[in-house]
């Protein structure tokens, strides 16, 4: 059978090896979790519970503010001990800080909510929205509005993402290999909020066990197809997925919704099943902890909260002194200052990176060799969008389409010369989206 895949991409080494075969295994409860209010794309949450309160495991304590938001709520049981600005992965914000009791007492409102055969897809899309699940790919959109497409946008596809094309990565992996009855439940639910009929759940070659184990388990369901993919970097990102399974290519400044699709991560699917069958909200996640500087690598399930020291010790600590600690993978995951940061939904790997693996090279000047305009998955010329972005000429890096980009970092790889591509043009898409927000205004 051929392989499907996109134009364009990189091939990383892989760097699976250090837990691809590792079983998940629980994380040991922190004694402290620090929960942020703001785990999604979108406007923070509002607390709802002050200081002094006993809460459990189960409870909302965030409720979101607008529909492009989403609820938290508390992974353990015990006492808030304090609401205020602490260290994330993506930047300070507000967090309601609990101390464990240990008794693990459930809040009353998590009972299991029927099966989806009873159930109607709105009622579907409520527990979804309630139960605060986002994309746990990492992008951590929220999967409510992802499933409220506007009713001129006809979906016929959904689409699961289980590329894991990331370097280091293997949470999805040992998901899909141990759960992947939840996988395809989920799935389902998916399909039946969007009234469709197709469903395919990609995955790339370098997982042949995955592909085995998915394709049995979809093998009494006649609309779901496991599609095997090329094994390429950035396989996993949307409009790409979409081109390898369906031949349909996003529009430029487009959403997947345009091409009559939407797409969701595997661990998104499982989560969405596990909230129906148990009404558990999402409190926890997979989490890949590896990287040359890790004594023990482990794929972890971890309460949303916990620190990132604290199970980086649960991991036998640093091997050697890391030279990098970075949330995600090593594309595009974000490098953290701090070990004092919380675990958050869009958590799916803490790479630890030794001295050696995390020095980058000085950049030197562009020799115009054009190979980050052959594998750019999106069709851009990273160079020149680079360059006006450097010279603050965001007007004319916005003519270049700078807000094309998928930031996947396939241009910064592959450049001989190591400029500093992804980073720059992150720049003028920020400044270029604020100068939009504010002529809006």
């Amino acid at each position: 059978m051929k392989l499907l895949s996109f134009k364009g991409g990189i091939h990383p080494p892989h760097r699976k090896k250090y837990t691809e075969n590792m079983q998940l295994e629980r994380a040991k409860d922190p004694a402290t979790l620090y929960i942020p209010l703001q785990q999604h794309i979108g406007t923070p949450c509002k607390p709802i519970v002050k200081v002094g309160d006993k809460v459990k495991v189960g409870q909302k304590i965030g409720e979101p503010q607008g529909f492009v938001s989403s609820p938290v709520h508390s992974s353990v049981s015990g006492t808030v001990k304090g609401i205020k600005e602490c260290p994330t992965p993506g930047g300070s914000a507000l967090c309601i800080i609990v101390e464990n009791d240990f008794l693990d007492e459930v809040h009353e409102s998590v009972t299991s909510k029927g099966d989806i055969s009873s159930l109607s897809g709105k009622e579907i899309l409520e527990i979804i929205k309630e139960a605060g699940i986002v994309g746990m790919g990492g992008a951590t959109f929220p999967t409510h509005v992802k499933l409220s497409p506007p009713q001129d946008k006809k979906i016929d596809t959904v689409i699961l993402n289980g590329a894991e094309c990331e370097p280091y990565l293997t949470a999805d992996h040992r998901l899909m290999l141990e759960n992947p009855d939840d996988v395809v439940y989920g799935l389902k639910a998916i399909m039946k909020v969007l009234n469709v009929e197709n469903g395919y759940i990609g995955i790339e070659d370098n997982k042949p066990d995955a592909i085995e184990v998915m394709k049995k388990a979809v093998r009494n369901e006649k609309n779901i197809e496991v599609v095997s993919l090329k094994t390429k970097y950035p396989q996993g990102a949307e409009k790409q997925l979409i081109y390898a399974c369906t031949k349909r290519e996003v529009p430029s400044g487009g959403l997947p919704m345009d091409a009559g699709v939407v797409v969701n991560n595997v661990g998104t699917a499982a989560q969405i099943a596990k909230t129906i069958k148990t009404g558990m909200p999402l409190i926890e996640r997979i989490t890949t902890v590896t990287g040359s500087a890790i004594k023990n690598p482990k794929n972890l399930i971890i309460k949303i909260g916990t620190l990132f020291e604290e199970i980086i010790n649960q991991c036998g600590g640093f091997k050697e002194e890391p030279g990098k600690v970075i949330m995600g993978g090593p594309m595009m995951g974000l490098t953290q200052y701090t070990l004092e940061v919380p675990v958050t939904k869009g958590a799916s790997g803490i790479l630890c990176l030794n001295k050696r693996d995390a020095t980058l090279p000085k950049p030197k000047n562009c020799i115009r060799c054009g190979k980050c305009v052959q594998i750019c998955p999106a069709f851009l010329q990273p160079l020149y969008i680079s360059a006006y972005s450097l010279k603050y000429n965001f007007d004319k890096a916005e003519e270049y389409r700078a807000l094309d980009c998928i930031e996947c970092g396939s241009c910064s790889f592959i450049c001989p010369s190591k400029r500093p591509l992804l980073q720059s043009i992150r720049v003028a898409k920020r400044e270029i989206i604020a100068k939009k927000r504010k002529q809006n205004k």
